[in-house]
């Protein structure tokens, strides 16, 4: 009898034939004939073949197919030399109109019925392992001689014909210094299941508890590591299971089929093929991923909004990868709410200026076209102005449909809690992220200054409590835009606000956002926001993390977010709109935006006189 100390070494020929001689003490093949691919196992009656096999190209990454047989084809050729497939797994389980009905160490007492089946070989994260062990990362369910654990997920796989089951996944403990190093070391190994689809808090994905998963063992996290979740080819161990099929056979999870295959050195290229890693969110815990280009290309916007056309010392406000990390929150976001309006003109009516709505809506507008839900919350002496603006900007087609609006007055101490969750309950809320752009914000003394330090508290509702309050719920995060210190959202640095702005002292907002966009006109923050979502929805390598690597890629939608981006022309028409409704200008400047080598003239705050 063998045991598993020795086998990491055996080729892949040896260990298939010591498996077929039941001559194993292990439950697992993990570790085993290192640097050699790996594979789960699904054998299906030959009439369901096609649907299964098409079921395996809509979710690719827990089910890349690595070899589909002929009915009754017990070998496979171009995995391995000599196998048997009714012999060479550890263990397999047989089931029966959906239902596990045993565990089986060889299939051959059913030899007649595999005539009329088709096996499917797919591929297994145990064939990445030796690659992360060679990026310095320890794999710890190696080190605990434990079979990986697996988990069942919320995440709903693409549908074919009687296909259907939610995702599994495989957790792996990293130390969070390592996070890139592992993306990295997976993310070319597409046979394998690629990079991650998740790293973070388990409950994202709807895992409740990582002491108990559905197959495998637990494994223990060490101080410091991250729970990272791969694909996992025992979806289709889930999907056979709900397509009821009267017989179906599997591996046990864990006890996979070995090829001959070696798992190639994959060299990436070029910075599109590049992962990096960034930290969204603390509570929950939450990471997301982003081509080194489409990173770079936001960061460039990012350089070129801080401009300072007033000569203000906002780039003392300035924090590096803020616009990155905000957009990468918003792209994993179901539903955002907007707010925005500064009332500068506070003797005039209406006292609104015109930086802050066009960039609201642009972001309103990108948002739309990649189908999230939006809303816009306001002042509710501003609510018939910003809906007549809001009427317009659809037949000028900005908006693709109106945009629900909101006011929020904060009559109770639970106020707060009650608008932004249902029922006022924190597990349950109804916005993901918050952003505000050229908003005034509250400074320490409970008042509102615009920046000759007049109070206006009077003409601003208190849209900062909804921003304090989520702060408090886990899975709502919140991003601010501002271009002078005293806009909601720029408590993050109002120390620098108060050292190197004028009256910042006086002026500086005291409610912090968890990301905070400076620029040096805050609709050129709401442009850039559009643009950076636009670039992560095309970032071939965020937006497959987004899916979680099932469904279809999302890139053939690339046009229609595109012709929402903002663009002269649009800005043109909004400005105009804003007005002929006594909205007046706050500043002046122009800038250029470039996305994807296509160039967007941004020319927020015209002078009014030029647009008469």
């Amino acid at each position: 009898m063998f045991v598993a100390g020795g086998l990491k070494s055996l080729l892949p020929h040896v260990l298939r034939r010591i498996i077929r001689c039941n001559r194993l003490s292990i439950s697992n093949t993990s570790g085993m004939a290192e640097g050699y691919k790996q594979a789960n196992v699904v054998i299906l009656h030959k009439s369901l073949a096609d649907d299964f096999e098409k079921f395996c190209r809509a979710n690719a990454g827990p089910l890349p197919l690595l070899y589909r047989s002929k009915p009754g084809d017990w070998n496979c050729p171009s995995l391995s030399s000599d196998s048997d497939i009714r012999t060479d797994c550890l263990q397999y389980r047989i089931y029966e109109h959906g239902a596990c009905t045993g565990t089986l160490k060889s299939l051959k007492e059913y030899s007649e019925q595999l005539k009329d089946m088709v096996t499917f070989y797919l591929g297994c994260s145990f064939s990445f392992e030796k690659a992360v062990q060679n990026a310095g990362i320890p794999v710890r369910n190696v080190e605990q001689k434990r079979n990986v654990s697996m988990y069942k997920t919320a995440v709903p796989c693409y549908s074919i014909s009687t296909f259907c089951c939610n995702l599994v996944v495989t957790m792996r403990p990293i130390p969070e210094s390592k996070l890139e190093a592992a993306v990295l070391a997976t993310s070319e190994l597409k046979e394998a299941h690629g990079a991650p689809i998740h790293m973070g808090d388990p409950g994202l994905l709807g895992i409740q508890d990582l002491s108990k998963p559905d197959y495998g063992d637990p494994v223990h996290l060490h101080p410091g590591d991250i729970p990272v979740f791969w694909a996992c080819g025992v979806t289709g161990v889930e999907a056979v299971i709900n397509c009821r099929a009267p017989l179906a056979f599997t591996h046990s999870p864990g006890c996979m089929f070995i090829t001959d295959l070696k798992n190639d050195n994959v060299i990436v290229r070029s910075s599109r093929e590049i992962p990096q890693v960034h930290c969204i969110s603390q509570d929950p815990l939450h990471y997301s991923i982003v081509s080194a280009e489409a990173a770079q290309k936001i960061k460039n916007l990012e350089t070129l909004i801080g401009i300072d056309p007033g000569d203000r010392g906002i780039i003392h406000l300035h924090r590096q990868d803020e616009l990155l990390k905000a957009c990468l929150s918003i792209s994993h976001a179901r539903s955002v709410l907007i707010t925005t309006g500064f009332p500068t003109h506070f003797t005039y009516e209406p006292p609104e200026e015109n930086d802050g709505p066009p960039g609201a809506l642009a972001i309103a507008a990108i948002l739309q076209a990649l189908e999230k839900e939006v809303a816009i919350v306001t002042d509710q002496r501003a609510m018939n102005l910003n809906k007549k603006i809001i009427e317009e900007a659809v037949q000028l087609g900005i908006l693709k449909r109106p945009v629900p609006l909101l006011s929020y007055q904060g009559e109770s101490a639970d106020s707060a809690l009650m608008f932004l969750c249902e029922n006022g309950n924190p597990g349950r809320p109804r916005f993901d992220h918050l952003v505000a752009i050229e908003r005034a914000g509250m400074a320490a003394d409970g008042n509102y200054y615009n920046a000759r330090k007049v109070n206006i508290k009077h003409l601003v509702d208190p849209i900062d409590e909804l921003f304090l309050a989520a702060q408090t719920i886990p899975g709502v995060t919140t991003t601010g835009v501002g271009d002078g210190g005293n806009e909601l959202g720029m408590g993050k640095v109002k120390d620098a606000v108060k050292k190197h702005i004028k009256n910042g002292d006086v002026i500086a907002c005291d409610v912090e956002a968890d990301f905070t966009v400076v620029a040096g006109v805050s609709n050129w923050g709401g442009y850039a926001i559009a643009c950076a979502l636009y670039i992560l929805s095309t970032c071939e390598i965020h937006d497959r993390y987004l899916r979680k690597a099932v469904g279809f890629p999302q890139i053939s939608k690339k046009m229609g977010w595109l012709s929402a981006l903002p663009s002269v022309t649009k800005e043109e028409k909004l400005l105009k709109t804003l007005v002929r409704h006594g909205v007046r200008s706050g500043k002046t400047a122009s800038l250029e935006m470039e996305v994807d080598g296509l160039p967007f003239y941004n020319t927020h705050s015209v002078m009014i006189e030029k647009l008469l």
